[in-house]
Protein backbone atom coordinates (compact mmCIF):
# COMPACT_ATOMS: atom_id res chain seq x y z
CA UNK A 1 0.00 0.00 0.00
CA UNK A 2 2.85 2.17 0.86
CA UNK A 3 6.61 2.12 -0.17
CA UNK A 4 9.19 4.28 1.19
CA UNK A 5 12.67 4.06 -0.91
CA UNK A 6 15.94 5.55 0.87
CA UNK A 7 14.02 8.70 1.66
CA UNK A 8 15.83 11.73 2.89
CA UNK A 9 15.00 15.39 3.66
CA UNK A 10 16.42 18.18 4.49
CA UNK A 11 16.18 21.12 6.50
CA UNK A 12 18.16 23.35 4.96
CA UNK A 13 21.70 22.39 4.76
CA UNK A 14 20.84 19.43 7.74
CA UNK A 15 19.64 16.11 7.09
CA UNK A 16 16.76 15.29 9.21
CA UNK A 17 15.85 11.84 7.38
CA UNK A 18 18.65 9.90 5.68
CA UNK A 19 17.84 6.79 3.33
CA UNK A 20 14.70 5.46 5.38
CA UNK A 21 12.71 2.49 3.84
CA UNK A 22 9.68 0.93 5.00
CA UNK A 23 6.60 -0.36 3.71
CA UNK A 24 3.19 -0.87 4.95
CA UNK A 25 0.54 -3.03 3.85
CA UNK A 26 -3.24 -2.47 3.91
CA UNK A 27 -4.61 -3.75 7.19
CA UNK A 28 -1.38 -3.55 9.24
CA UNK A 29 -0.56 -1.07 12.11
CA UNK A 30 2.43 0.23 12.50
CA UNK A 31 4.01 2.48 14.97
CA UNK A 32 6.86 4.80 14.82
CA UNK A 33 8.99 4.69 18.17
CA UNK A 34 12.15 6.84 18.92
CA UNK A 35 13.29 9.93 21.33
CA UNK A 36 12.38 13.13 20.22
CA UNK A 37 13.51 14.75 16.95
CA UNK A 38 14.30 11.27 15.85
CA UNK A 39 12.12 12.17 12.66
CA UNK A 40 8.74 10.56 13.32
CA UNK A 41 7.16 14.07 12.55
CA UNK A 42 9.26 15.49 9.78
CA UNK A 43 8.57 11.40 8.08
CA UNK A 44 4.65 11.89 8.31
CA UNK A 45 5.00 15.88 6.93
CA UNK A 46 6.96 14.20 4.17
CA UNK A 47 4.55 11.60 3.20
CA UNK A 48 1.76 14.22 3.40
CA UNK A 49 3.26 16.72 1.19
CA UNK A 50 4.34 19.27 3.62
CA UNK A 51 8.03 18.76 3.61
CA UNK A 52 9.95 18.36 0.42
CA UNK A 53 12.41 15.20 -0.04
CA UNK A 54 15.81 15.52 -1.20
CA UNK A 55 15.70 11.95 -2.33
CA UNK A 56 13.96 8.55 -2.37
CA UNK A 57 10.57 8.01 -3.42
CA UNK A 58 7.17 7.39 -1.59
CA UNK A 59 4.61 5.56 -3.58
CA UNK A 60 1.13 4.72 -2.30
CA UNK A 61 -1.02 2.32 -3.72
CA UNK A 62 1.40 1.54 -6.93
CA UNK A 63 0.91 5.68 -7.70
CA UNK A 64 4.45 7.75 -7.43
CA UNK A 65 3.45 10.25 -4.82
CA UNK A 66 6.94 11.95 -4.40
CA UNK A 67 6.75 16.02 -3.64
CA UNK A 68 2.96 15.98 -4.61
CA UNK A 69 1.32 19.01 -2.89
CA UNK A 70 -0.89 18.15 0.38
CA UNK A 71 -4.45 18.47 -1.43
CA UNK A 72 -3.70 16.15 -3.95
CA UNK A 73 -2.21 13.63 -1.38
CA UNK A 74 -4.95 13.62 0.19
CA UNK A 75 -7.40 13.19 -2.20
CA UNK A 76 -6.36 9.63 -2.87
CA UNK A 77 -6.30 9.04 0.75
CA UNK A 78 -3.62 9.10 2.61
CA UNK A 79 -4.85 11.46 5.62
CA UNK A 80 -2.25 13.02 8.41
CA UNK A 81 -3.36 14.00 11.34
CA UNK A 82 -0.79 16.18 12.80
CA UNK A 83 0.53 16.29 17.00
CA UNK A 84 -1.59 18.82 18.71
CA UNK A 85 -5.12 19.61 18.32
CA UNK A 86 -5.90 21.05 14.91
CA UNK A 87 -9.59 21.73 14.84
CA UNK A 88 -11.62 25.03 14.43
CA UNK A 89 -12.29 26.06 17.87
CA UNK A 90 -15.06 28.68 16.62
CA UNK A 91 -16.94 26.28 14.61
CA UNK A 92 -18.79 24.04 15.60
CA UNK A 93 -18.42 20.01 16.08
CA UNK A 94 -20.47 19.19 13.10
CA UNK A 95 -19.17 22.08 10.91
CA UNK A 96 -15.54 20.76 11.87
CA UNK A 97 -16.14 17.32 10.68
CA UNK A 98 -17.81 18.59 7.15
CA UNK A 99 -14.72 20.23 6.38
CA UNK A 100 -12.94 16.71 7.03
CA UNK A 101 -15.23 15.81 4.09
CA UNK A 102 -14.33 18.44 1.62
CA UNK A 103 -12.62 16.16 -1.10
CA UNK A 104 -15.88 14.13 -0.92
CA UNK A 105 -18.79 17.17 -1.03
CA UNK A 106 -20.38 15.62 -4.66
CA UNK A 107 -21.07 12.25 -2.41
CA UNK A 108 -23.90 13.63 -0.25
CA UNK A 109 -24.98 10.06 0.39
CA UNK A 110 -21.25 8.99 1.19
CA UNK A 111 -20.89 11.91 3.50
CA UNK A 112 -24.16 11.16 5.76
CA UNK A 113 -22.48 7.88 5.76
CA UNK A 114 -19.29 9.28 7.56
CA UNK A 115 -20.77 11.02 9.51
CA UNK A 116 -23.27 8.32 11.29
CA UNK A 117 -19.82 5.89 11.16
CA UNK A 118 -17.95 8.94 13.15
CA UNK A 119 -21.03 9.55 15.67
CA UNK A 120 -20.89 5.66 16.51
CA UNK A 121 -17.12 5.62 17.29
CA UNK A 122 -17.18 8.56 19.32
CA UNK A 123 -20.95 8.91 20.09
CA UNK A 124 -19.73 12.27 22.03
CA UNK A 125 -19.20 14.44 18.90
CA UNK A 126 -23.09 13.55 18.15
CA UNK A 127 -24.36 14.54 21.71
CA UNK A 128 -22.05 18.02 20.81
CA UNK A 129 -22.68 18.49 17.12
CA UNK A 130 -23.77 21.74 17.29
CA UNK A 131 -21.08 23.02 20.11
CA UNK A 132 -18.16 25.31 19.19
CA UNK A 133 -14.96 22.97 18.88
CA UNK A 134 -13.10 25.42 20.79
CA UNK A 135 -15.01 24.64 24.16
CA UNK A 136 -14.73 20.55 24.23
CA UNK A 137 -11.95 18.81 26.69
CA UNK A 138 -8.69 17.81 25.50
CA UNK A 139 -10.06 14.51 24.64
CA UNK A 140 -12.52 15.96 23.08
CA UNK A 141 -11.08 17.75 20.55
CA UNK A 142 -8.57 14.83 19.61
CA UNK A 143 -11.72 12.30 18.93
CA UNK A 144 -13.09 15.66 16.60
CA UNK A 145 -9.45 15.48 14.75
CA UNK A 146 -9.76 12.04 14.57
CA UNK A 147 -13.05 12.44 13.40
CA UNK A 148 -12.65 14.98 11.03
CA UNK A 149 -9.78 12.60 9.33
CA UNK A 150 -12.13 9.42 9.02
CA UNK A 151 -14.51 11.95 7.49
CA UNK A 152 -12.30 11.55 3.94
CA UNK A 153 -12.33 7.85 3.93
CA UNK A 154 -9.30 7.78 4.23
CA UNK A 155 -7.35 4.38 2.77
CA UNK A 156 -4.11 5.16 4.95
CA UNK A 157 -4.59 7.05 8.66
CA UNK A 158 -1.51 8.40 9.97
CA UNK A 159 -1.63 10.12 13.39
CA UNK A 160 1.05 12.29 14.89
CA UNK A 161 0.86 11.57 18.65
CA UNK A 162 -2.43 10.64 19.06
CA UNK A 163 -2.49 10.49 22.91
CA UNK A 164 -0.11 13.50 23.51
CA UNK A 165 -1.42 15.35 26.92
CA UNK A 166 -4.69 13.13 27.45
CA UNK A 167 -6.28 11.59 30.44
CA UNK A 168 -5.81 7.72 30.20
CA UNK A 169 -10.07 7.26 30.18
CA UNK A 170 -9.81 9.15 26.59
CA UNK A 171 -6.82 7.81 25.43
CA UNK A 172 -8.61 4.37 25.73
CA UNK A 173 -12.36 5.64 23.79
CA UNK A 174 -9.39 7.03 21.32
Amino acid sequence: MLKIRKLTVHYGPLPALKEISLEIERGEIIALIGPNRAGKTTLLLTLSGILETTEGRITFEEEDITNLNPHQIVSKGLIHIPQGRHIFPTLSVLDNLLLGAYTKRKEKEGVEESLEGVYSLFPRLSERKDQRAGTLSGGEQQMLAIGRALMARPKLLMLDEPSLGLAPQFIEEI
